[in-house]
Parts: C-alpha cells; structure tokens; sequence
C-alpha cells in the first residue's frame, strides 16, 4: 500500500525517476561490479548536463548509495599533515619564509612538519586555517 506525503515528485519529475530506477534499482551497492554500473549510470546523467528533479532526486539517491560502498570498501586515508600544508603552499603560491613572517610559525616548525617529523599543533591549525582561509576540520583530520 503505497503512503503518499508532500515529498513525492509529480509529471515529468516522477515520470523520469521512475524510468531511471526501472532501468537501474536503487538498492544497497554490493560488489565493485554493482559499483562500476552505479557510476556509469551516474556519469550519463551527470554528461546530460540539466536534469529535471526526478534525475536529480534519482541521482542524489544513487550517489548516497555509492558513497556508503565506498567508504566501506575503498576508503582513502586522509592527507599527512605535510601533504596538506604542501599542498596549501603550493596552491597560494607562498614559500615557507613567507607563511613563516605572515602566520608567526617559525621556519623551523614549518619545516619540520614538511618534514613528516612534527604533526600539527591545534595553534597551528588555527593560524593556517586563518592564513589558507579553510575549515579547521580540513588540518584537524588528522588530530
């Protein structure tokens, strides 16, 4: 007995969410292969450029479920803490002697976590995330 609320799509919307789950059901992803045809389905949808709210809702759907297979099946492991701060140095374009006069990290410390020797202190995930203008979560992830 199907229960309708006011979340239901109507016309077109529901008439393409329909199709797309006829031709690739929405279920619990199980195998990489399941995962390969998740994602091509996803890619088509994803190449037709604007999609009516029954593609969207269908693909927001079907992502979810990607998600979760790959977080249980291929998770990657965050960046190293000097990964992430070569990273951020490289993408402002700033060397260490400037982040060092600009943040008040001393050189040393920078250098040392570019090194892989020193981990990220909460005082200067604070100052770098200030700095590289980022969430505090991004340096944290590693804490």
């Amino acid at each position: 007995m199907a229960t309708k609320t006011k979340f239901g799509l109507k016309g077109k919307g529901r008439d393409s969410y329909l199709e797309l789950v006829l031709a690739f059901p929405l279920s619990s992803i199980r195998s990489d292969e399941h995962l390969d045809e998740a994602q091509k389905v996803m890619d088509r949808l994803l190449a037709k450029g604007e999609r009516d709210d029954g593609e969207e809702t269908y693909l927001n759907a079907l992502s979810d479920l990607v998600a979760v297979y790959e977080d249980e099946h291929h998770a990657i492991e965050p960046a190293s803490d000097a990964d992430m701060l070569r990273h951020l140095l490289e993408a402002k374009g700033v060397t260490q002697a400037q982040l060092s006069q600009e943040t008040g990290i001393a050189k040393s410390t920078i250098s040392e976590v570019l090194a892989g020797k020193k981990p990220f202190s909460r005082q200067m995930i604070r100052k770098l995330a200030d700095y590289f203008k980022v969430d505090l979560g991004v340096l944290a992830c590693n804490l």
